[in-house]
């Protein structure tokens, strides 16, 4: 059988098998080696387990459990509640403030999370009913969280970002400086969306609005100084070049331990208990998939999967830009049934050299990727958000969260296109901060 008669097949079984609802990681292995025991050779299952423990071992990794007990830690406490209260207190006056203290404190949270569900689900609990109980429409509070929740993944730290730059081998170091301004971005365009539809919900619908003194807004300012403070903390010795990431993710995780246990009073044993479950579950799901994708990435390769999908794409000689609507329409599509990591882990072994190929830049087409996957957060019928909004507010249905969504979505696809044109806005930082390269 040749080459892409094997891919095809591959393609075929590999949905099949994934949308019967086996998990991720155990779909990837058993396609990777029955494909192996079927068309490599006879040896060729005999590497199974090195191929799968040498990318576990990679040191890099390291950052992945270490953001995560980061964003557990922060996320089992109060602070998500101190996020949105303090700026609530400042945004109260303006129209749909409280609509862009929940996408402010999404972002703030973003940057010391790094999770899309965590970010919507820790944000969502004490927004949502916030909003709709101050007249603020149900579409419109769980769109404003859903699609903030998204910004998780692309405002450093990032999970997405460091599972990126694993795979591509670009530095994770430029990728998160170059996710900074497009999710700032997303964060001020998510908030003039916000002021224009409460605007209008306004007009049809006053209803009176919250004052809070001088003091209020400043105790307020005192409560969120600690996540600025971890924020700058990480950015510096990031940015600053004083250390690489797995030394700033450990740095991030410890800061954020000595706040929980500062301010929040977190030393209870069922408190520790729920960071560290959290974060041992969510490091391990990612862990093996990473370890299944690397098979399956191995599998590919040596039945010379990749390297033929990689040659038809190219041998096409579709304009660039052609090349890129398609990729990214193909992007979207797998967004809608595939989480990031799968996508990553499993589609960028194959676009990496036709990127390479076709003179796109890495780190920018990183940026694009993971504003592409945050659409797929958002959307059906596996829009991880959708149906963490779902359980935050359970009396609201998926439908409505969806609606409130689409304009949002509709703000990230314009951004990208946006990006194509002026692909400075997430190359210029790193170029001024670290120089030519990647």
């Amino acid at each position: 059988m040749s080459e892409g008669a094997i891919g095809l097949l591959l393609l075929v079984v590999t949905l099949a098998v994934l949308f019967s609802g086996l998990p991720i990681a155990w779909g990837l292995v058993l396609v990777a080696v029955g494909f192996l025991a079927v068309f490599g050779s006879p040896n060729a299952l005999a590497v199974v387990p090195h191929t799968v423990m040498d990318e576990l071992a990679s040191f890099a990794l390291l950052t992945i459990p270490l953001f995560i007990l980061l964003g557990a830690a922060i996320g089992v406490s109060a602070a998500g509640r101190d996020i949105y209260a303090s700026l609530h207190r400042l945004l109260a006056r303006v129209p749909g403030g409280l609509v862009i203290a929940n996408i402010l404190a999404c972002g703030m949270f973003a940057a010391v999370c790094g999770s899309s569900p965590a970010t919507a689900a820790a944000i969502g609990k004490i927004g949502v009913p916030e909003m709709i109980q101050r007249g603020v429409r149900p579409a419109l509070a769980t769109g404003a969280i859903c699609a903030g929740g998204t910004l998780g993944i692309l405002i450093p730290p990032s999970i997405t970002l460091i599972l990126y730059g694993l795979v591509t081998e670009t530095s994770i170091g430029r990728l998160f400086i170059a996710g900074v301004l497009p999710g700032v971005a997303l964060v001020v365009l998510f908030s003039i969306y916000a002021w224009l539809a409460a605007r209008r919900d306004l007009k049809a619908r006053p209803h009176p609005v919250e004052r809070f003194t001088l003091r209020e807004k400043v105790e307020g300012l005192v409560r969120v100084a600690p996540f600025l403070g971890i924020i700058v903390a990480i950015g510096y010795a990031m940015y600053g070049g004083l250390a690489t990431p797995s030394e700033v993710a450990a740095l991030g995780a410890f800061l954020a331990l000595i706040l929980v246990i500062a301010i929040y009073r977190t030393w209870r044993l069922g408190d520790w208990w729920a960071i560290y479950r959290d974060t041992i579950r969510e490091s391990t799901m990612i862990m093996v998939i990473i370890g299944a994708a690397a098979l399956f990435s191995y599998m590919m390769s040596l039945l010379y999967v990749t390297q033929t999908a990689a040659d038809a794409l190219v041998s096409l000689s579709l304009n660039r830009w052609v090349l890129l609507l398609l990729i990214n329409v193909f992007l979207l599509i797998a967004g809608c049934f595939l989480p990031p990591v799968a996508i990553i882990l499993m589609i960028m072994p194959i676009l990496t050299p036709v990127l390479e190929r076709n003179g796109f830049d890495l780190i920018w087409f990183g940026v694009m990727l993971t504003i592409n996957l945050e659409v797929g957060l958002i959307t059906p019928p596996v829009g991880l958000n959708l149906y963490v909004l779902r359980g935050v507010a359970p009396d609201i249905p998926v439908s409505t969260v969806l609606k409130g969504s689409l304009p949002f979505v509709g703000i990230m696809l314009g951004f990208m296109v946006v990006l194509c044109f002026v692909p400075g806005f997430a190359t210029w930082l790193p170029t001024a901060l670290m120089g030519p390269g990647q």
